[in-house]
């Protein structure tokens, strides 16, 4: 027994992700929508869509009572609630259930449980799992949270009861933090989950963010499918995330499994669910780990777990929320190689990864790639079939291209999953996927992702959940390159101004004869100077780079396109390519750089000329991103010091403080509280 049709409450890419699986099992499915989404792709996707209302999530998407009366007028059965939004509203739940709706998903006690970060942990406890050291009690005020800090001892962890993917969380090294974080907490809570009540815990540090993946049916069958490493985190925000954990050891990992399950059957748990652990990474016993949260529903990071076990989490939620039993025991749960997703977020990382709105003016994704995968290396718990084929590169999105990132929602565009047989072999594939994403109109993490692959500590695996804040103390400005790419990449600019000058001198009707194109080149990159020159020959050409040996460069460029795909002197390069002004873009492996290319004489001329300085932004205090004028915290007149709170800006639901960098006067205030800022937009001027 099935459904015939189900109804996806969510959007993006897990709206899309849901829709493709119940597709595949021959259900019918219903897609919701706001008006900010009325032509997105899980729209488009679903057999019927329902509005629900206007952009923002609580006239829409968090609307319960317009969701039920969607299943009612559609004739859903059951409802997938997806992740964030209504996934772990026990209140929703409930209301399906009276409502005759399936909810695919754990049962309303077993989110009530969970969903309370205070009484989870209590549970947990009983249950016999680890907990962390911490106050688990209400907290009235900001002065009995600096007590309460004061006695556990810092660093503390203040988060949101009700809280969750990465939002109501501040960090607290001192009194001040305490003090500074403890009432934007309370109103991170209250906006994003509509609860104020916050936590105190320690915070480990040096510590490995690891999840246990549970499933469970409504048969009393639990089995745990493995660990996820989630430790390469920025902001408390999930960046990256593989399966297995380079750290984790078979008997690690069936002590943390044995306590998941242990949780999950405490609450009578059923269907898919995280049990998230925070480890400490300077124990290699691997006995310092300990309860920090279970997540009641399907996680972000699924599809690693997929591809290391060959399950289908979505079908199986869809099938125990229907009442099958699970077809599998613990003993056939085995994993196979290894899988690594990074989350492509709308963030410029150059500009310390603000959130970037817009419209996604190009579009283009990696190719997904197809692999087999043969039993006896470990196929998935219910094939009988000699082999199954895995993807080795998979891409979960839910944008297009034309299509909008909207300020009222996640800014994921999406999640790249690669497959290897080794940990090496999968980051690798990450590399290379990377450089095929093409992204204009908005900014993007993808460099930042590739630089992370790219890392020798993150290669390594010695990972904890500062690894992001301890290697880019300073912001990121791009992955470091070695001599042989940025050699490639004076070679591919080189012949991207070529054939763009073989273009122009093609042109018909021009008056005399074509001037001549120059033989040599010097491509000015990376503060060097490179002299070029080529040579052609049938299905490739030879270049000449500062008089050395002749580079072999076999792949085709024309004007137009955005990527040069080819091989130099063997090695596979993908390599964006764009005409900025006189000058060329290339973007690859995780960094972009700006070439000129130029004939000998002209750069030998352009060393004359006068450069432009920039203007003095430094009297100014401008919004970093677009997003809402929350606070201003000072007036007309007033003495700043540097280091101060000067506004509060609230872009993708989070709270940013603006600060002063130095010491001064305002002159001028041009923005008020309320006030919708662009980005760059000045909100005070100094004297």
């Amino acid at each position: 027994m099935t459904f015939s049709k189900i109804l996806i409450a969510n959007r993006g890419e897990i709206a899309c992700r849901v829709i493709r699986t119940a597709r595949k099992m021959g259900i019918a499915t219903v897609a919701v929508y706001s008006d900010a989404d009325a032509r997105a792709p899980h729209v488009k996707m679903a057999d019927e869509a329902v509005r629900l209302g206007p952009p923002p999530a609580s006239e829409s998407y968090l609307l319960a009572d317009a969701i039920i009366a969607a299943c009612k007028t559609t004739g859903a059965e059951a409802v997938h609630p997806g992740y964030g939004f209504l996934s772990e509203r026990e209140s929703f739940a409930r209301a399906l259930a009276d409502e005759g709706i399936a909810f695919i998903g754990p049962p309303p006690n077993a989110i009530a449980a969970m969903g309370d970060k205070i009484e989870s942990k209590k549970i947990a406890k009983e249950a016999g799992v680890n907990v962390v050291p911490g106050y688990l009690g209400e907290i009235a005020d900001t002065e009995e949270a600096v007590r309460i800090a004061s006695d556990i001892g810092y660093p503390v962890m203040m988060k949101a009861s009700a809280g969750g993917g990465g939002k109501g969380m501040r960090l607290a090294w001192s009194e001040k933090d305490v003090r500074e974080g403890f009432e934007a907490t309370k109103r991170e809570g209250l906006s994003s989950f509509g609860d104020d009540r916050v936590f105190i815990e320690k915070f480990i540090e040096s510590p490995r963010h690891i999840e246990i993946q549970v499933l469970g049916d409504k048969h009393g069958n639990i089995v745990y499918l493995g660990e996820r490493e989630c430790s390469v985190q920025r902001r408390h925000q999930k960046v990256v995330e593989e399966a297995p954990s380079p750290f984790v050891t078979p008997a690690m990992r069936k002590a943390m499994g044995e306590q998941a399950v242990a949780l999950a059957r405490a609450v009578g748990y059923h269907s898919a669910g995280t049990v998230e652990l925070i480890v400490s990474g300077a124990d290699p016993t691997g006995e310092s780990f300990y309860f920090l949260e279970m997540n009641t529903r399907l996680q972000v990071e699924h599809p690693v777990t997929e591809q290391v076990t060959g399950l289908d989490l979505v079908e199986q939620m869809i099938r125990v929320a229907a009442g099958e039993k699970l077809g599998f025991t613990q003993d056939d749960v085995r994993l196979h190689g290894w899988s690594i997703e990074n989350r492509v977020y709308a963030e410029d990382p150059y500009r310390g990864f603000l959130p970037s709105t817009g419209r996604l003016v190009r579009y283009e994704r990696p190719r997904e790639v197809l692999g087999e995968v043969s039993r006896d290396e470990g196929a998935a718990p219910h094939e009988a079939d000699a082999h199954r084929t895995t993807r080795l590169v998979r891409v979960d999105d839910g944008v297009e291209e034309g299509g909008e990132v909207s300020m009222f929602y996640d800014p994921m565009i999406a999640k790249l999953v690669t497959w290897g047989e080794t940990r090496e072999e999968a980051i690798d594939r990450q590399v290379d996927a990377l450089d095929s994403f093409v992204i204009e109109g908005i900014g993007h993490n993808v460099d930042f992702l590739s630089a992370l692959m790219q890392h020798p500590r993150f290669r390594a695996g010695e990972l904890t959940t500062g690894f992001i804040a301890e290697e880019y103390p300073e912001g990121f400005t791009g992955a470091p390159a070695d001599a042989e790419l940025v050699r490639d990449l004076a070679a591919v600019a080189a012949l991207a101004a070529l054939e763009t000058d073989y273009r122009a001198q093609a042109i018909t009707g021009q008056l005399g004869t074509p001037p001549a194109l120059p033989e040599e080149r010097v491509v000015r990159l990376d503060g060097a100077d490179h002299l070029v020159s080529f040579a052609r020959y049938e299905g490739g050409m030879l270049a000449f780079i500062d008089g050395g040996d002749p580079v072999d460069i076999v792949g085709r460029w024309q004007p137009g396109q955005v990527q040069f795909r080819g091989t130099v002197d063997g090695r596979e390069r993908i390599v964006q390519v764009r005409r900025q002004g006189r000058d060329w873009r290339l973007t690859a492996r995780g960094a972009s750089h700006v070439a000129q290319v130029l004939p000998a004489h002209v750069a030998d001329l352009s060393r004359h000329m006068i450069e432009k300085v920039p203007p003095d932004l430094s009297r100014y205090l401008l919004c970093p991103m677009p997003g809402l004028l929350t606070a201003l915290n000072v007036a007309e007149g007033d003495k700043v010091e540097a280091g101060q709170p000067l506004a509060v800006v609230e872009a993708m639901k989070m709270e940013n403080i603006l600060r002063a960098e130095k010491a001064g006067t305002v002159a001028k205030v041009t923005a008020k509280p309320g006030d919708s800022l662009a980005v760059d937009a000045v909100i005070l001027e100094f004297e």
